[in-house]
Protein backbone atom coordinates (compact mmCIF):
# COMPACT_ATOMS: atom_id res chain seq x y z
CA UNK A 1 0.00 0.00 0.00
CA UNK A 2 2.90 2.19 1.11
CA UNK A 3 4.42 2.44 -2.54
CA UNK A 4 0.96 2.40 -4.73
CA UNK A 5 0.14 6.10 -2.28
CA UNK A 6 3.58 7.53 -2.42
CA UNK A 7 3.48 7.36 -6.45
CA UNK A 8 1.16 9.96 -8.05
CA UNK A 9 -1.59 7.59 -8.07
CA UNK A 10 -1.56 8.96 -4.14
CA UNK A 11 -1.90 12.41 -5.86
CA UNK A 12 -5.19 11.29 -7.39
CA UNK A 13 -6.61 10.03 -4.19
CA UNK A 14 -5.88 13.09 -2.18
CA UNK A 15 -8.46 14.62 -5.00
CA UNK A 16 -10.98 12.18 -4.98
CA UNK A 17 -10.77 12.41 -1.15
CA UNK A 18 -11.93 15.98 -1.91
CA UNK A 19 -14.72 15.09 -4.31
CA UNK A 20 -16.06 12.25 -1.70
CA UNK A 21 -16.25 14.80 1.33
CA UNK A 22 -18.59 16.97 -1.10
CA UNK A 23 -20.58 14.34 -2.07
CA UNK A 24 -21.40 13.90 1.98
CA UNK A 25 -22.67 17.14 1.79
CA UNK A 26 -26.48 18.59 0.48
CA UNK A 27 -27.37 17.75 -1.66
CA UNK A 28 -26.02 14.19 -1.82
CA UNK A 29 -25.91 13.79 1.72
CA UNK A 30 -23.97 10.25 1.80
CA UNK A 31 -22.87 11.05 5.16
CA UNK A 32 -20.56 7.83 5.21
CA UNK A 33 -18.46 9.40 2.86
CA UNK A 34 -16.88 12.11 5.15
CA UNK A 35 -15.43 8.95 6.78
CA UNK A 36 -14.15 7.62 3.83
CA UNK A 37 -12.79 10.66 2.13
CA UNK A 38 -10.90 11.66 5.83
CA UNK A 39 -9.65 8.21 5.96
CA UNK A 40 -7.99 8.41 2.07
CA UNK A 41 -6.86 11.91 2.67
CA UNK A 42 -5.04 10.43 6.27
CA UNK A 43 -3.68 7.38 4.55
CA UNK A 44 -1.84 9.73 1.70
CA UNK A 45 -0.44 11.78 4.11
CA UNK A 46 2.27 9.05 4.89
CA UNK A 47 5.28 10.03 6.96
CA UNK A 48 7.79 9.35 4.79
CA UNK A 49 6.70 11.37 1.96
CA UNK A 50 8.19 14.73 2.95
CA UNK A 51 6.60 18.07 3.67
CA UNK A 52 6.24 19.44 -0.23
CA UNK A 53 4.75 16.22 -1.08
CA UNK A 54 2.51 16.40 2.02
CA UNK A 55 1.26 20.29 1.48
CA UNK A 56 1.14 19.81 -2.23
CA UNK A 57 -1.46 16.69 -0.93
CA UNK A 58 -3.31 19.20 1.35
CA UNK A 59 -3.49 21.46 -1.58
CA UNK A 60 -5.17 19.03 -4.40
CA UNK A 61 -7.29 17.96 -1.50
CA UNK A 62 -8.69 21.13 -0.90
CA UNK A 63 -9.04 21.67 -5.19
CA UNK A 64 -11.34 18.65 -4.78
CA UNK A 65 -13.62 19.38 -2.42
CA UNK A 66 -13.89 23.45 -3.00
CA UNK A 67 -13.45 22.67 -6.77
CA UNK A 68 -16.43 20.54 -6.26
CA UNK A 69 -18.45 22.19 -3.36
CA UNK A 70 -18.32 25.83 -3.60
CA UNK A 71 -17.58 26.26 -7.59
CA UNK A 72 -21.42 27.46 -7.55
CA UNK A 73 -19.69 31.05 -7.28
CA UNK A 74 -19.49 31.13 -10.85
CA UNK A 75 -23.05 30.94 -11.04
CA UNK A 76 -23.57 34.22 -9.20
CA UNK A 77 -21.04 35.92 -11.75
CA UNK A 78 -22.42 34.39 -15.00
CA UNK A 79 -26.18 33.49 -14.43
CA UNK A 80 -27.21 36.66 -12.40
CA UNK A 81 -25.52 38.98 -13.98
CA UNK A 82 -24.29 38.01 -17.86
CA UNK A 83 -21.20 38.60 -17.60
CA UNK A 84 -19.75 36.49 -20.09
CA UNK A 85 -17.61 33.01 -19.08
CA UNK A 86 -14.11 33.62 -19.26
CA UNK A 87 -13.27 35.87 -16.56
CA UNK A 88 -15.87 34.82 -14.04
CA UNK A 89 -14.47 31.46 -14.71
CA UNK A 90 -11.20 32.92 -13.72
CA UNK A 91 -12.29 34.13 -10.84
CA UNK A 92 -14.29 30.31 -9.70
CA UNK A 93 -10.93 28.77 -9.88
CA UNK A 94 -8.85 31.31 -8.10
CA UNK A 95 -11.89 31.34 -5.36
CA UNK A 96 -11.78 27.77 -4.89
CA UNK A 97 -8.12 27.79 -5.00
CA UNK A 98 -7.45 30.30 -2.05
CA UNK A 99 -9.82 28.04 0.11
CA UNK A 100 -7.71 24.84 -1.55
CA UNK A 101 -4.83 26.23 0.77
CA UNK A 102 -6.43 25.68 4.24
CA UNK A 103 -6.46 21.87 3.59
CA UNK A 104 -2.94 22.87 2.73
CA UNK A 105 -2.36 24.05 5.64
CA UNK A 106 -3.68 21.93 7.75
CA UNK A 107 -1.33 19.34 5.99
CA UNK A 108 1.52 21.81 6.90
CA UNK A 109 0.96 21.61 10.76
CA UNK A 110 0.09 18.03 10.53
CA UNK A 111 3.23 17.04 9.43
CA UNK A 112 4.93 19.12 12.08
CA UNK A 113 2.94 17.80 14.86
CA UNK A 114 2.38 14.28 14.08
CA UNK A 115 3.55 11.58 16.75
CA UNK A 116 3.53 7.81 16.64
CA UNK A 117 0.86 5.80 17.95
CA UNK A 118 -2.88 6.50 19.54
CA UNK A 119 -2.07 10.24 20.10
CA UNK A 120 -1.62 10.99 16.27
CA UNK A 121 -4.72 10.30 15.73
CA UNK A 122 -5.47 12.98 18.11
CA UNK A 123 -2.87 15.59 16.45
CA UNK A 124 -4.93 14.86 13.52
CA UNK A 125 -8.29 15.93 14.64
CA UNK A 126 -6.84 18.60 16.20
CA UNK A 127 -5.07 20.57 13.54
CA UNK A 128 -7.87 20.01 11.00
CA UNK A 129 -10.40 21.62 13.70
CA UNK A 130 -8.25 24.67 14.39
CA UNK A 131 -7.66 25.21 11.16
CA UNK A 132 -11.71 24.83 9.77
CA UNK A 133 -12.40 27.79 12.85
CA UNK A 134 -10.11 29.61 11.31
CA UNK A 135 -10.86 29.29 8.08
CA UNK A 136 -14.57 29.66 9.22
CA UNK A 137 -14.36 32.41 11.59
CA UNK A 138 -11.21 34.61 10.55
CA UNK A 139 -10.44 34.34 7.02
CA UNK A 140 -12.56 37.31 5.33
CA UNK A 141 -14.96 37.44 8.00
CA UNK A 142 -15.34 33.65 7.87
CA UNK A 143 -16.43 31.30 5.27
CA UNK A 144 -17.55 28.27 7.09
CA UNK A 145 -19.08 26.09 4.33
CA UNK A 146 -18.08 22.55 4.07
CA UNK A 147 -16.96 21.93 7.56
CA UNK A 148 -17.21 18.45 8.46
CA UNK A 149 -20.00 18.45 10.92
CA UNK A 150 -22.75 19.48 8.82
CA UNK A 151 -22.41 16.26 6.74
CA UNK A 152 -23.71 14.46 9.72
CA UNK A 153 -26.86 16.11 10.41
CA UNK A 154 -28.80 13.24 9.60
CA UNK A 155 -26.05 10.36 11.36
CA UNK A 156 -26.02 8.66 14.73
CA UNK A 157 -23.21 10.99 15.30
CA UNK A 158 -25.73 14.27 15.16
CA UNK A 159 -26.22 13.59 19.12
CA UNK A 160 -23.07 15.44 19.57
CA UNK A 161 -23.94 18.84 18.28
CA UNK A 162 -26.26 20.11 20.78
CA UNK A 163 -23.78 19.36 23.34
CA UNK A 164 -20.48 20.82 21.40
CA UNK A 165 -21.57 22.70 18.25
CA UNK A 166 -19.70 22.29 14.83
CA UNK A 167 -16.03 22.29 15.81
CA UNK A 168 -16.63 19.77 18.89
CA UNK A 169 -19.07 17.33 16.32
CA UNK A 170 -16.36 18.06 13.82
CA UNK A 171 -13.25 16.87 16.05
CA UNK A 172 -15.47 13.55 16.98
CA UNK A 173 -15.78 13.02 13.17
CA UNK A 174 -12.02 13.66 12.36
CA UNK A 175 -10.94 11.37 15.26
CA UNK A 176 -12.86 8.32 14.15
CA UNK A 177 -12.18 8.71 10.48
CA UNK A 178 -8.26 9.17 11.12
CA UNK A 179 -8.68 6.06 14.07
CA UNK A 180 -10.35 4.03 11.18
CA UNK A 181 -7.10 5.07 9.21
CA UNK A 182 -4.60 4.19 11.52
CA UNK A 183 -6.18 0.57 12.30
CA UNK A 184 -5.89 0.36 8.52
CA UNK A 185 -2.00 0.84 8.94
CA UNK A 186 -0.89 -0.43 12.14
CA UNK A 187 0.38 -3.92 11.86
CA UNK A 188 -0.46 -4.64 15.32
CA UNK A 189 -2.23 -3.68 18.67
CA UNK A 190 -5.48 -2.24 16.15
CA UNK A 191 -7.93 -2.95 19.19
CA UNK A 192 -7.33 -0.04 20.94
CA UNK A 193 -7.67 2.28 18.15
CA UNK A 194 -10.75 0.03 17.52
CA UNK A 195 -11.75 0.42 20.98
CA UNK A 196 -11.50 4.34 21.07
CA UNK A 197 -14.33 4.23 18.13
CA UNK A 198 -16.61 1.81 20.07
CA UNK A 199 -16.34 3.95 23.04
CA UNK A 200 -17.81 7.13 20.72
CA UNK A 201 -20.14 5.41 19.42
CA UNK A 202 -21.37 4.29 22.92
CA UNK A 203 -21.70 8.28 23.13
CA UNK A 204 -23.78 8.72 20.50
CA UNK A 205 -26.30 6.47 20.96
CA UNK A 206 -26.82 7.74 24.45
CA UNK A 207 -27.23 11.38 23.23
CA UNK A 208 -29.39 10.14 19.90
CA UNK A 209 -32.75 11.70 20.13
CA UNK A 210 -31.97 14.05 23.31
CA UNK A 211 -34.16 16.94 23.62
CA UNK A 212 -32.57 19.72 25.46
CA UNK A 213 -35.47 21.94 25.67
CA UNK A 214 -39.15 22.89 27.17
CA UNK A 215 -41.97 23.85 24.95
CA UNK A 216 -42.68 27.00 26.46
CA UNK A 217 -46.26 28.01 25.78
CA UNK A 218 -49.07 27.84 22.93
CA UNK A 219 -48.02 27.19 19.42
CA UNK A 220 -47.25 29.76 17.06
CA UNK A 221 -48.86 29.59 13.48
CA UNK A 222 -46.31 31.01 10.79
CA UNK A 223 -46.39 31.88 7.24
CA UNK A 224 -43.55 31.66 4.88
CA UNK A 225 -43.69 33.42 1.32
CA UNK A 226 -40.89 32.93 -1.39
CA UNK A 227 -41.61 34.99 -3.60
CA UNK A 228 -38.99 33.22 -6.40
CA UNK A 229 -38.34 36.74 -8.03
CA UNK A 230 -35.41 36.00 -10.40
CA UNK A 231 -32.10 38.17 -9.91
CA UNK A 232 -31.88 39.62 -12.97
CA UNK A 233 -35.22 41.08 -12.50
CA UNK A 234 -35.57 42.02 -9.13
CA UNK A 235 -33.79 45.92 -9.10
CA UNK A 236 -35.17 46.65 -12.11
CA UNK A 237 -37.65 49.70 -11.66
CA UNK A 238 -40.25 48.65 -13.85
CA UNK A 239 -40.94 45.59 -12.06
CA UNK A 240 -41.35 47.24 -8.46
CA UNK A 241 -44.93 47.56 -8.32
CA UNK A 242 -45.59 43.83 -9.53
CA UNK A 243 -43.06 42.52 -6.74
CA UNK A 244 -44.43 44.52 -4.07
CA UNK A 245 -48.04 43.92 -5.12
CA UNK A 246 -47.19 39.95 -5.04
CA UNK A 247 -46.06 39.98 -1.65
CA UNK A 248 -49.03 41.97 -0.78
CA UNK A 249 -51.45 39.84 -2.38
CA UNK A 250 -49.98 36.69 -0.84
CA UNK A 251 -49.83 38.19 2.41
CA UNK A 252 -53.67 39.47 2.61
CA UNK A 253 -54.46 35.53 2.37
CA UNK A 254 -52.83 34.67 5.86
CA UNK A 255 -53.89 37.34 7.84
CA UNK A 256 -55.49 34.57 10.42
CA UNK A 257 -51.31 33.49 10.75
CA UNK A 258 -49.58 34.91 14.15
CA UNK A 259 -46.25 35.69 12.11
CA UNK A 260 -45.95 36.02 8.48
CA UNK A 261 -42.07 36.21 7.22
CA UNK A 262 -40.99 37.51 3.69
CA UNK A 263 -37.16 36.63 2.44
CA UNK A 264 -34.07 38.87 2.44
CA UNK A 265 -34.50 42.35 0.55
CA UNK A 266 -38.27 41.17 -0.78
CA UNK A 267 -38.97 45.05 -1.27
CA UNK A 268 -36.81 46.25 -3.86
CA UNK A 269 -36.41 49.47 -2.59
CA UNK A 270 -34.71 51.87 0.17
CA UNK A 271 -36.39 52.04 3.45
CA UNK A 272 -37.40 55.96 2.77
CA UNK A 273 -38.85 55.04 -0.81
CA UNK A 274 -41.44 52.85 0.21
CA UNK A 275 -42.28 54.41 4.02
CA UNK A 276 -45.12 55.81 3.20
CA UNK A 277 -47.58 54.39 0.65
CA UNK A 278 -46.30 50.69 1.02
CA UNK A 279 -45.09 49.92 4.75
CA UNK A 280 -47.39 51.89 6.89
CA UNK A 281 -50.32 50.46 5.06
CA UNK A 282 -48.70 46.57 5.82
CA UNK A 283 -48.00 47.80 9.58
CA UNK A 284 -52.00 48.93 9.68
CA UNK A 285 -53.00 45.81 8.42
CA UNK A 286 -50.45 43.80 10.72
CA UNK A 287 -51.67 45.39 13.90
CA UNK A 288 -55.90 45.40 12.57
CA UNK A 289 -55.36 41.55 12.37
CA UNK A 290 -53.03 41.10 15.42
CA UNK A 291 -50.33 39.72 13.55
CA UNK A 292 -46.21 40.14 13.12
CA UNK A 293 -44.93 40.75 9.42
CA UNK A 294 -41.32 40.34 8.98
CA UNK A 295 -40.05 42.72 5.69
CA UNK A 296 -36.14 43.21 4.55
CA UNK A 297 -35.17 45.65 2.57
CA UNK A 298 -32.34 48.47 2.19
CA UNK A 299 -32.05 50.93 5.07
CA UNK A 300 -30.07 54.04 5.20
CA UNK A 301 -29.87 56.18 8.37
CA UNK A 302 -29.47 59.78 8.58
CA UNK A 303 -25.32 59.73 8.58
CA UNK A 304 -26.16 57.85 4.89
CA UNK A 305 -24.93 54.74 6.47
CA UNK A 306 -26.08 51.58 4.48
CA UNK A 307 -27.88 49.11 6.47
CA UNK A 308 -28.99 45.45 5.34
CA UNK A 309 -32.02 45.32 7.46
CA UNK A 310 -34.96 43.52 8.81
CA UNK A 311 -38.59 45.05 9.87
CA UNK A 312 -41.09 44.09 12.57
CA UNK A 313 -44.63 45.45 10.94
CA UNK A 314 -47.37 45.59 13.92
CA UNK A 315 -47.84 45.90 17.82
CA UNK A 316 -44.38 45.32 18.56
CA UNK A 317 -42.75 47.57 15.83
CA UNK A 318 -38.73 46.97 15.20
CA UNK A 319 -35.53 46.79 13.27
CA UNK A 320 -32.36 44.21 12.62
CA UNK A 321 -29.43 45.70 10.86
CA UNK A 322 -27.38 42.94 9.66
CA UNK A 323 -23.78 42.58 11.13
CA UNK A 324 -21.97 39.89 9.82
CA UNK A 325 -21.73 41.24 6.25
CA UNK A 326 -20.84 39.46 3.32
CA UNK A 327 -17.89 39.91 1.55
CA UNK A 328 -17.53 40.64 -2.20
CA UNK A 329 -21.33 41.08 -1.81
CA UNK A 330 -21.82 43.81 0.81
CA UNK A 331 -18.69 44.90 1.17
CA UNK A 332 -14.94 44.68 -1.10
CA UNK A 333 -11.92 43.41 0.77
CA UNK A 334 -8.64 43.51 -1.24
CA UNK A 335 -9.57 47.11 -2.80
CA UNK A 336 -8.83 48.32 -5.58
CA UNK A 337 -8.16 45.08 -7.06
CA UNK A 338 -11.91 42.73 -6.12
CA UNK A 339 -13.81 46.38 -7.16
CA UNK A 340 -11.94 46.35 -10.67
CA UNK A 341 -12.28 42.82 -11.78
CA UNK A 342 -15.78 42.89 -10.45
CA UNK A 343 -16.43 45.77 -12.16
CA UNK A 344 -15.14 44.60 -15.26
CA UNK A 345 -18.29 41.26 -14.77
CA UNK A 346 -20.47 44.03 -14.42
CA UNK A 347 -21.18 42.59 -11.02
CA UNK A 348 -22.96 45.39 -8.86
CA UNK A 349 -22.51 45.26 -5.25
CA UNK A 350 -23.82 47.72 -2.35
CA UNK A 351 -21.53 49.25 0.43
CA UNK A 352 -23.29 48.16 3.35
CA UNK A 353 -22.37 48.78 6.88
CA UNK A 354 -22.36 46.83 9.69
CA UNK A 355 -25.26 46.84 12.47
CA UNK A 356 -24.38 46.66 16.25
CA UNK A 357 -23.26 43.49 17.62
CA UNK A 358 -26.06 44.17 20.27
CA UNK A 359 -29.58 44.89 19.52
CA UNK A 360 -32.61 43.87 20.53
CA UNK A 361 -34.32 41.16 19.44
CA UNK A 362 -37.57 41.35 17.68
CA UNK A 363 -40.65 40.35 18.35
CA UNK A 364 -43.94 38.09 17.26
CA UNK A 365 -46.81 38.28 19.79
CA UNK A 366 -45.40 37.83 23.41
CA UNK A 367 -42.41 35.98 21.85
CA UNK A 368 -38.76 37.16 21.05
CA UNK A 369 -36.98 35.64 18.11
CA UNK A 370 -33.40 35.77 17.15
CA UNK A 371 -32.72 37.10 13.51
CA UNK A 372 -30.20 36.83 10.86
CA UNK A 373 -29.97 37.37 7.49
CA UNK A 374 -28.66 35.78 4.64
CA UNK A 375 -25.10 33.62 5.68
CA UNK A 376 -25.25 35.14 8.98
CA UNK A 377 -26.98 31.96 10.11
CA UNK A 378 -23.57 29.55 9.23
CA UNK A 379 -22.02 31.59 12.32
CA UNK A 380 -22.84 29.38 15.23
CA UNK A 381 -22.42 31.57 18.29
CA UNK A 382 -23.47 34.78 17.09
CA UNK A 383 -27.15 32.39 16.68
CA UNK A 384 -26.97 31.66 20.74
CA UNK A 385 -26.30 35.45 21.80
CA UNK A 386 -29.09 36.03 23.63
CA UNK A 387 -30.55 32.50 23.19
CA UNK A 388 -31.83 32.41 26.69
CA UNK A 389 -34.85 35.83 25.71
CA UNK A 390 -35.28 34.00 21.71
CA UNK A 391 -38.02 31.30 21.63
CA UNK A 392 -37.10 30.64 18.08
CA UNK A 393 -34.66 31.46 15.07
CA UNK A 394 -35.62 33.62 11.67
CA UNK A 395 -33.48 33.52 8.91
CA UNK A 396 -34.20 35.13 5.90
CA UNK A 397 -31.78 35.21 2.55
CA UNK A 398 -31.92 35.23 -1.20
CA UNK A 399 -30.03 32.50 -2.66
CA UNK A 400 -31.50 33.37 -6.06
CA UNK A 401 -27.92 34.15 -7.13
CA UNK A 402 -27.29 30.33 -6.99
CA UNK A 403 -30.14 29.27 -8.99
CA UNK A 404 -29.75 25.95 -10.39
CA UNK A 405 -26.09 25.40 -8.25
CA UNK A 406 -25.93 22.99 -5.27
CA UNK A 407 -25.71 26.05 -3.09
CA UNK A 408 -29.24 26.46 -1.52
CA UNK A 409 -29.33 22.73 -0.52
CA UNK A 410 -25.98 23.38 1.24
CA UNK A 411 -27.36 26.78 2.68
CA UNK A 412 -30.44 24.84 4.02
CA UNK A 413 -28.23 22.43 5.86
CA UNK A 414 -26.29 25.15 7.72
CA UNK A 415 -29.59 26.48 9.34
CA UNK A 416 -30.50 22.90 10.15
CA UNK A 417 -27.69 23.07 12.31
CA UNK A 418 -28.14 26.45 14.01
CA UNK A 419 -31.84 24.69 14.96
CA UNK A 420 -30.39 21.68 16.33
CA UNK A 421 -27.63 23.66 17.83
CA UNK A 422 -29.68 25.55 19.84
CA UNK A 423 -32.80 23.57 20.42
CA UNK A 424 -35.30 26.23 19.00
CA UNK A 425 -37.26 26.05 15.81
CA UNK A 426 -36.13 28.04 12.90
CA UNK A 427 -37.90 29.35 10.23
CA UNK A 428 -36.16 30.09 7.03
CA UNK A 429 -37.74 32.57 4.18
CA UNK A 430 -35.37 33.07 0.95
CA UNK A 431 -36.31 34.44 -2.48
CA UNK A 432 -36.27 31.50 -4.56
CA UNK A 433 -35.72 28.31 -2.16
CA UNK A 434 -35.14 26.66 0.04
CA UNK A 435 -38.20 28.25 2.43
CA UNK A 436 -38.25 25.64 5.36
CA UNK A 437 -39.53 25.23 8.99
CA UNK A 438 -36.43 23.37 10.84
CA UNK A 439 -37.80 21.81 14.27
CA UNK A 440 -35.37 21.97 17.26
CA UNK A 441 -33.98 18.62 16.59
CA UNK A 442 -32.63 19.92 13.21
CA UNK A 443 -35.39 18.44 10.66
CA UNK A 444 -37.50 19.89 8.03
CA UNK A 445 -41.01 19.49 9.16
CA UNK A 446 -42.09 21.76 5.97
CA UNK A 447 -40.46 23.29 3.06
CA UNK A 448 -41.68 24.62 -0.22
CA UNK A 449 -40.33 23.50 -3.62
CA UNK A 450 -37.65 25.66 -5.08
CA UNK A 451 -38.04 27.84 -7.80
CA UNK A 452 -41.25 28.15 -7.78
CA UNK A 453 -43.47 31.29 -6.13
CA UNK A 454 -45.09 29.59 -2.17
CA UNK A 455 -46.14 29.65 0.46
CA UNK A 456 -46.08 27.53 3.43
CA UNK A 457 -47.88 27.60 6.62
CA UNK A 458 -47.09 25.91 9.83
CA UNK A 459 -47.39 25.44 13.74
CA UNK A 460 -44.47 26.07 15.78
CA UNK A 461 -43.37 25.27 19.07
CA UNK A 462 -41.97 28.51 21.10
CA UNK A 463 -39.38 26.55 23.08
CA UNK A 464 -37.06 27.64 26.12
CA UNK A 465 -34.07 26.21 27.94
CA UNK A 466 -30.33 25.67 26.72
CA UNK A 467 -28.80 23.32 25.43
CA UNK A 468 -25.15 22.79 26.42
CA UNK A 469 -24.22 24.28 23.37
CA UNK A 470 -26.38 27.21 23.79
CA UNK A 471 -24.45 27.38 27.41
CA UNK A 472 -20.75 27.29 26.35
CA UNK A 473 -20.02 27.91 22.89
CA UNK A 474 -17.65 27.02 21.13
CA UNK A 475 -14.58 28.51 22.78
CA UNK A 476 -14.03 25.91 25.83
CA UNK A 477 -14.74 23.37 23.46
CA UNK A 478 -11.48 24.86 21.76
CA UNK A 479 -9.50 25.55 24.56
CA UNK A 480 -9.94 21.65 25.25
CA UNK A 481 -8.82 20.95 21.61
CA UNK A 482 -6.08 22.90 21.95
CA UNK A 483 -4.81 21.44 24.68
CA UNK A 484 -4.95 17.88 23.41
CA UNK A 485 -2.68 18.84 20.64
CA UNK A 486 -0.65 20.43 22.94
CA UNK A 487 -0.78 17.06 24.69
CA UNK A 488 0.79 15.12 21.18
CA UNK A 489 3.24 17.96 20.82
CA UNK A 490 4.64 17.70 24.10
CA UNK A 491 4.91 13.96 23.55
CA UNK A 492 6.87 14.85 19.92
CA UNK A 493 9.13 17.18 22.02
CA UNK A 494 9.74 14.79 24.66
CA UNK A 495 10.42 11.91 21.90
CA UNK A 496 13.14 14.19 20.08
CA UNK A 497 14.97 14.51 22.80
CA UNK A 498 15.38 11.05 24.11
CA UNK A 499 16.09 10.56 20.34
CA UNK A 500 18.69 13.57 20.44
CA UNK A 501 20.71 12.14 23.86
CA UNK A 502 20.84 9.03 22.58
CA UNK A 503 22.56 9.99 19.48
Amino acid sequence: MSKFISSSWGDVLAVLAGILLTLSFSPFDFYVLAFVALLVFKLVLLPELGIKTTVFRGFLFGLGLFGSGVSWVFVSMVVAEQSGFILPLIMTLFFCAVWAVFPAIFAYLYYKVRVQGWLDSLSFACVWVLVEYFRGEWMLGGFPWLQVAYSQLDSIFSGYIPVVGVYGTGFIIVLVASLLADALLAKQKQSKFVLSILILLVFTFLLQDRVWTDVAGSPIKATLIQGNIAQKDKWQVENRNTTLKQYYDDTAEHWDSDLIIWPETAIPAYYAEVKEDYLSLLEAEAIKYNTTIIVSLPYRDKKDNLYNAVLALGRAPGMYKKTHLLPFGEYLPWQPLSGYLLGLMNVRLGNFSAGDIEQKLLEAGEHKFITSICYEDAFGEQNIRHIEQAKFLVNVTNDGWFDGSIEPYQHLQIARMRALESGRYLLRATNTGVTAVINEQGKVISQAPIRERAVITVGIEPRSGLTPYARIGDKPVLLVIVLLLLLGVSKKLILSGIYSNRH
